[in-house]
């Protein structure tokens, strides 16, 4: 642990008590309410030397670390996306710290666009697998051999069976799907939709995926699940935008929470 993840773990566990975090959260845009459901203490990421910058609307850029449905959880009620400042590995400090603080997983969130007409707007995806379009890693730069990580299962069987047992228990759908990294901050073109069909995604974003690495390279377990906000360009007549994104990712968001807790209370 360097000198900077351990002064992080005691301030946070100086706020927070030093019980042993399980599982970590990341909450896409639109879905940062969740945190407020965590009973526990609410960190400004300004607040932790180092944590990111976050300037994306609809996003809560504060760790919240408490128990929610009697799990211990760290909640990051925002990232940094590869479009802010150019960095992959802007999450790799608050990942560190999460693995530091005791987490053996960590569940994902974002908001995408649909690219498969049986999921819709409001819908839910989980992800199976991913596609790096955008051709960026956050690993590019490590100096030793754990740079070459195996990504074969990174979206982790068990935790993904897990959360599919949950949906069921609560009534919600949960397909299955490949999800694309787009790098933003533009939307994708309807030539580019095309092109990432062809690959075999069925949802594209803006962000998950170096999380997904960082995590894998830290030893922690990965499942992640998009709100389906849009349909892709191209694929509908809808205007696609970030407030649209906002204001859409609420009905995806009341369905992940249903999922989310009967997974903690039952699952952990």
């Amino acid at each position: 642990m360097t000198d900077q993840t351990a002064a992080l773990v005691a301030q946070i566990q100086a706020h927070a008590g030093s019980a042993p975090v399980k599982l970590g959260l990341i909450l896409g845009s639109g879905l940062g309410h969740l945190a407020q459901a965590v009973q526990g203490v609410a960190i400004p990421y300004g607040d932790l030397p180092g944590f990111p910058h976050v300037g994306v609307s609809g996003h809560n850029p504060h760790l919240v670390i408490g128990d929610l449905e009697g799990v211990r959880v760290a909640v990051f009620g925002a990232r940094e996306h590869y479009y802010e400042n150019g960095n992959a590995a802007a999450m790799r400090l608050p990942l560190t710290v999460l693995k530091a603080l005791g987490a053996e997983a960590l569940i994902a969130t974002n908001a995408a666009g649909s690219l498969r007409p049986d999921i819709r707007p409001g819908d839910l995806m989980l992800l199976n697998d991913h596609i790096n379009f955008s051709g960026l890693n956050p690993l590019i730069g490590e100096k030793t051999d754990a740079r070459f990580v195996p990504m074969t299962t990174a979206h982790d069987p068990d935790l993904r069976a897990a959360l599919k047992a949950s949906a069921k228990a609560v009534g919600v759908a949960l397909p299955e799907g490949v999800y694309a990294w787009y790098s933003g901050p533009s939307f994708e073109t309807p030539a580019e939709i095309r092109a990432i069909k062809i690959l075999g995604g069925d949802a594209v974003g803006m962000s998950t995926v170096p999380e997904v690495i960082l995590a894998r390279f830290l030893g922690l377990k990965v499942a992640a699940i998009s709100s389906i906000t849009n349909m892709a360009a191209g694929m509908s007549d809808e205007q696609i935008s970030h407030e649209h994104t906002k204001a859409m990712a609420p009905l995806g968001a009341a369905k992940l929470e249903q999922v989310l807790r009967h997974f903690l209370r039952t699952q952990l």
